[in-house]
């Protein structure tokens, strides 16, 4: 995930509280404001304070890049610690110099548009970004740059349904999010963590029960459920802060954090589809309300499908998966 990181040029109350809200995961500050800044939000702070939760020289480096020399300071720490980066002048060449040999780097920015441009580049970015500035819009919008880094575009597939299967009762797991999920968003879930379906969420008003846009009824506790960064976990270990991705038709993502996972019994329906030669499985709560979702972004019942209905899915190559990260090995999931 790309950091962002605000540092005001004149400290102001006003300016941190935005940047805060605008998704700051952490605050440069001096000694003497620490104590300020932290009665404002629960936010890190970097300083060389001791008080700090990321004491400079310690826990995180900063060197002004004012000369070729002062990149190999930037190089000894090997990616072991973040270290801001500072130019004398505004460039990239720095910074593209550097990403070819370390990480962990933090680019200082003073506007929207220069921060966009470090995370973009060498095609790997740096690992954030310091804004230096008391512009407010220039702070809303480095926020907005930031969040859409993190969100990444999956190529979504259509899934032919082969049919599905009336189990007995199982353990499914419905998700409350943190957000209002807009129509046509869901989460992506699947028996496999190389083929998994976008699962709708529960924004559809129903005669059964009231709608809840928070809400995506995911699947049984064993179906892997996409996390950020590509990695994936069991529907059954969610819980209460964990960040997950929403996705919508278009393969748009976005991040979202648990509130809360409810595990309960209920009755339970294998759905079966197909994409080209692969066969792709979810056991799901058999019921009306739980819907996958259709290639024009609109909901489906799975009570309601049928032999040759399509609905939207992720499949990506065959792999394994070690504590939810993918890795290189030869798998079959039946």
């Amino acid at each position: 995930m790309k950091l962002f990181w605000y540092k005001p040029i004149k400290y102001n109350k006003k300016l941190i509280i935005a940047a805060i809200e605008s998704g700051a995961n952490a605050v440069h500050a001096p000694a003497n404001e620490i104590k300020e800044v932290k009665s404002l939000a629960k936010t890190k702070i970097i300083s060389a304070s001791k008080d700090a939760d990321l004491i400079l020289g310690k826990n995180v480096a900063e060197v002004l890049i004012d000369g070729k020399e002062r990149e190999e300071e930037v190089e000894k720490h090997k990616g072991q610690i973040p270290v801001i980066i500072k130019n004398k002048d505004w460039t990239i060449i720095p910074l593209e110099n550097l990403l070819s040999k370390t990480s962990n780097l933090i680019q200082t920015v003073s506007t929207a548009e220069q921060a966009k441009v470090a995370l973009q580049t060498m095609e790997r970015g740096a690992d954030g970004v310091l804004l230096e500035s008391d512009d407010l819009p220039e702070i809303k919008k480095t926020g907005e740059v930031i969040q859409k880094a993190n969100n990444e575009r999956l190529q979504l597939v259509k899934f032919k349904i082969v049919g599905t299967e009336i189990l007995g009762l199982g353990d499914r797991v419905c998700v409350d999010t943190a957000s209002i999920l807009a129509p046509g968003q869901g989460m992506l879930a699947g028996d496999s963590a190389s083929a998994m379906f976008l699962v709708y969420n529960e924004n559809v008003k129903s005669p059964y029960c009231d709608p809840r846009p928070f809400r995506v009824n995911i699947g049984a506790v064993h179906a892997y459920v996409r996390l950020p960064e590509g990695k994936t976990c069991y529907a059954g270990e969610l819980k209460s802060g964990m960040s997950v991705i929403v996705c919508d038709c278009q393969g748009n993502t976005q991040v979202v954090y648990v509130g809360r996972a409810k595990i309960e019994k209920r009755p339970v329906l294998l759905v079966k589809a197909e994409y080209q030669k692969l066969q792709i499985t979810l056991v799901m709560q058999n019921a009306e309300t739980i819907r996958l979702t259709a290639p024009d972004g609109s909901a489906r019942s799975i009570t309601q499908l049928t032999l040759g209905d399509e609905v939207l899915g992720f499949v990506e190559e065959s792999c394994g998966r070690h504590f939810g990260v993918k890795i290189n090995e030869s798998i079959k999931e039946q």
